[in-house]
């Protein structure tokens, strides 16, 4: 009777083994959840505009994406604000703040960049990339069991994913970088998802500090795939001093 009560307890847990969720497991989920690795792949440069809404003012935004190249805008009152990186240099120009020149960045922005210049997403191929994984569960997510995935980038900076369990697709990601020495975290909340030449992209992004209800929101009306993006649009500005 012992030997029987143990073995039921054991085919109760079953479902529970059966069911659980690794790391690698919940990333084959979410690419075939974002279209699938060959649409993924099939992306080779990527054009998105939209309105950035923040502490009360509106500005145009653009990104523009190439593989291990990215370039962030927003213009307000005539003057655009340049965030750029080509796979090598990072720099910026920042009119807003009186500098009208293009500066370089430190290398500590270039981590960050690095991360958000991969066309694919970081979970594609995560290993030869040199980045490492961790399954965490599930937390609630504005009353939704989200799954959690801890991915510590090859750079040293990490973030937590958090994945929709109906549909896998990521819903929130908080950030850990590392400036001069100190932590800094953000968090990000992703939606409205539309399909992009097969791929699912979110076209609602609203970002800030980890656990701050002020966030900068970011709502995209236009996304072109496979545009001809020039190398000049990435690149650190000809007879610019660095």
């Amino acid at each position: 009777m012992r030997k029987w009560g143990i073995l039921g307890g054991l085919l109760v847990a079953l479902p529970c083994w059966v069911s659980a969720m690794n790391a690698d497991e919940l990333i084959a989920k979410n690419i075939e959840a974002r279209g699938g690795l060959d649409a993924i792949r099939a992306i080779h440069s990527l054009e998105r505009g939209g309105r950035l809404q923040a502490g009360g003012f509106e500005a145009d935004v653009a990104e523009f994406k190439r593989p291990g190249k990215v370039r962030s805008e927003f213009s307000i009152q005539g003057m655009t604000q340049v965030r750029a990186y080509d796979g090598q240099d990072a720099w910026t120009i920042s009119p807003f703040g009186g500098r009208k020149d293009p500066q370089k960045l430190s290398a500590d922005d270039i981590k960050d960049l690095g991360i958000e210049a991969d066309l694919e997403g970081p979970l594609v191929d995560y290993a030869k990339k040199g980045h490492k994984v961790e399954y965490l569960g599930t937390e609630d997510i504005d009353g939704t069991a989200a799954h959690k995935l801890r991915v510590t980038y090859a750079n040293g900076n990490e973030a937590v994913y958090y994945f929709d369990p109906d549909y896998f697709l990521e819903i929130r990601i908080v950030s850990k970088s590392w400036y001069r020495g100190s932590a800094f975290e953000g968090e990000t909340d992703l939606g409205d998802y539309e399909r992009v030449n097969g791929v699912y992209l979110p076209f609602s992004v609203a970002s800030g500090a980890k656990g701050s209800a002020q966030k900068s929101t970011v709502t995209y009306d236009r996304t072109e795939a496979n545009g001809d993006l020039a190398d000049s649009l990435f690149a650190f500005p000809q007879g610019a001093k660095p």
